[in-house]
């Protein structure tokens, strides 16, 4: 004789709701590219450039670039890169460069490699300045004005628009488009944009345009305080930004590697 065991989990078992998520999300996380593998030169330099603003760096993760490096570095060397970073108040939690020569050194490392998070630069379209145009006796026939050349940001995407205030460890993110925040950006709250960034308020947290490499993106805002502001990767805090323009109608853009910023409509 056969005997058919069945067993089920009790009803409240069963109606109990998953313990974790995994989802992919948005990271807007600090890459330090380094050209050499001295752990006492890139500590001394680390500790020089956050010097103006030690706090905001404070234990803040980081993805540790080697694709600047002429070859791929030995585990104890990038061991010390990694402890310099910390030493300077960072904690590098990935790797990034060639992913064909990192995959075995990440491994021992027991870091993940971040090089998918990296995107193309592309160069910076140079702009010519409006030539003045002569008096013609013959009224000249009106030219259409031509599009601007599709960017990062999808140029026919409409941009996102957020009325409400952002606030302290928010974060809003706008992808392949612009962003257009109506209200005030609080300190710690942080707005992001894969292309042009507007704040018609105050600015005080982190603002982020070419999120994904538009080297072509601004940031436009209407009263600045902001603590960081990042283009395509390159950024600036508070403390290194001329005091004239706190608390002015501000933009920032970027030439190159250099971020400037200017009043507006001044």
């Amino acid at each position: 004789m056969s005997t058919n065991l069945e067993f089920s989990l009790p009803e409240a078992a069963q109606a109990l709701p998953p313990v974790i998520d995994i989802r992919y999300g948005q990271v807007g996380l600090v890459h330090v590219r380094v050209r050499t593998t001295d752990p006492g030169v890139i500590l001394d330099e680390l500790t020089g450039r956050i010097a103006a603003a030690p706090h905001f760096f404070r234990r803040t993760a980081v993805c540790l670039d080697l694709s600047a490096l002429d070859q791929v570095p030995e585990v104890a060397e990038i061991r010390a890169v990694i402890e310099a970073v910390r030493r300077a108040g960072m904690l590098s939690i990935g790797l990034a460069g060639d992913s064909a020569t990192l995959d075995g050194v990440a491994s021992v490392l027991n870091l993940p490699l971040l090089s998918g998070l990296r995107t193309a630069i592309r160069s910076v379209p140079v702009v010519q300045p409006p030539q003045a145009v002569p008096p013609s006796p013959v009224p000249a026939t009106a030219v259409p004005a031509q599009a601007p050349e599709p960017t990062a940001a999808d140029s026919s995407a409409p941009a996102l628009i957020h009325t409400q205030p952002v606030r302290s460890g928010q974060r809003i993110y706008a992808r392949h488009r612009d962003l257009i925040v109506t209200a005030g950006v609080g300190a710690g709250a942080e707005v992001m944009a894969d292309g042009c960034l507007h704040v018609y308020g105050a600015l005080r947290g982190r603002a982020m345009a070419g999120a994904h490499g538009e080297l072509a993106a601004r940031v436009f805002c209407q009263d600045f305080q902001a603590e960081l502001v990042s283009i395509a990767g390159v950024f600036r805090v508070f403390e290194t930004i001329p005091a004239e323009l706190a608390g002015k109608p501000v933009q920032a853009w970027l030439t190159g590697d250099d971020l400037h910023f200017a009043r507006i409509g001044g």
